[in-house]
């Protein structure tokens, strides 16, 4: 992919290099989405990281001044719709660079790849997430109950959470100043 620059952060494709990083934020995922891929070693991330260069939906989100990675975007095309998402390292939360790099992605996927339609999951105690999608100009367009489960209680039944799609269509974007 072609790098994206915004004022701070730069969105580029995975490299291999980028395990150790990557490892960082995914060693203990800290949002329940992203438990499934928890990396238990730099082995396992090397892999990961391995397996996101070849793989162009897979945004590597880096600080510009001291190139550190950071977290990622992603953006999965269904025709002319894009389920979109994020995932950041929680040692840089609180800075505003998850809706910098969100909003560049949101850019680039309505004026570069022309898309009609964006949607997000997000579940019901992801509060950032939400806020985030609504900062976006996202909209909540539904609740689905007990949508999906991403681990287990004590007895091994599956525990299920409540999660949110939020969505933006093209004509609904307003450009950033």
């Amino acid at each position: 992919m072609t790098p994206i620059e915004t004022e701070r952060l730069v969105l580029r494709g995975f490299q291999p290099q980028d395990a150790a990083h990557l490892y960082e934020y995914l060693h203990q995922p800290t949002a329940d989405c992203f438990l499934s891929l928890a990396l238990p070693d730099l082995v396992a991330a090397a892999d990961e990281a391995k397996k996101r260069a070849a793989d162009e939906d897979c945004v590597a989100v880096w600080l510009k001044e001291s190139e550190v990675l950071i977290g990622d975007v992603f953006a999965i095309p269904e025709e002319d719709t894009f389920s979109i998402g994020w995932n950041f390292n929680p040692r840089y939360a609180g800075k505003g660079y998850a809706f910098e790099a969100a909003a560049a992605t949101v850019n680039h996927l309505f004026t570069s790849k022309n898309a009609r339609r964006l949607y997000a999951y997000v579940e019901t105690t992801n509060a950032s997430s939400q806020r985030l999608c609504e900062k976006l100009g996202m909209r909540k367009e539904g609740v689905f109950k007990e949508f999906i489960s991403f681990k287990t209680d004590r007895e091994g039944k599956p525990v299920y959470v409540d999660t949110m799609q939020y969505a933006l269509l093209r004509k609904e974007w307003k450009l950033p100043d």
